[in-house]
């Protein structure tokens, strides 16, 4: 007989956020949209985005996370989260305003960073091809 209870990890880069045995319900996002997972629903892989990560728990009732972007693992009953950043709280505002600045700017931090290591990239290979030819 299956359970009716996932246990449940998420992991950050340096430590365990949270751990949780008796989790009935997760709900994450994902590129397309929110995902719903139940004990006995089949195992997947899903890279997450930042958002709201949702589960309820016997003991704890609902529980929401900030979360920024990483990777859900199902595998039988276990569910393993691993992402950059996470945030606990109550106030569903607050998360959603945590999302909103502090996640979001990361990526936007990355994409400028990435543009400017492609023109210094584009740079060095144009000046090392002029030395060539030169």
């Amino acid at each position: 007989m299956q359970s009716n209870l996932m246990q449940l990890k998420v992991l950050l880069p340096f430590k365990v956020f949270a751990k949780k045995d008796d989790v009935k319900r997760i709900v994450a996002k994902t590129s397309q949209g929110f995902m719903g997972l139940l004990p006995h629903r089949l195992d997947c892989v899903v890279a997450l985005t930042p958002g709201i990560l949702t589960w309820a728990s016997e003991s704890e009732g609902e529980v929401v996370v900030a979360v920024d972007e990483g990777l859900l693992v199902k595998v039988g009953s276990e569910v393993l989260i691993s992402v950059r950043n996470a945030i606990g709280g109550t106030d569903l505002g607050k998360l959603h305003e945590a999302v909103a600045s502090e996640f979001m700017k990361d990526s936007e931090q990355e994409n400028t960073m990435r543009f400017a290591f492609t023109k210094l990239e584009s740079g060095f290979i144009s000046r090392f091809m002029e030395l060539q030819h030169g």
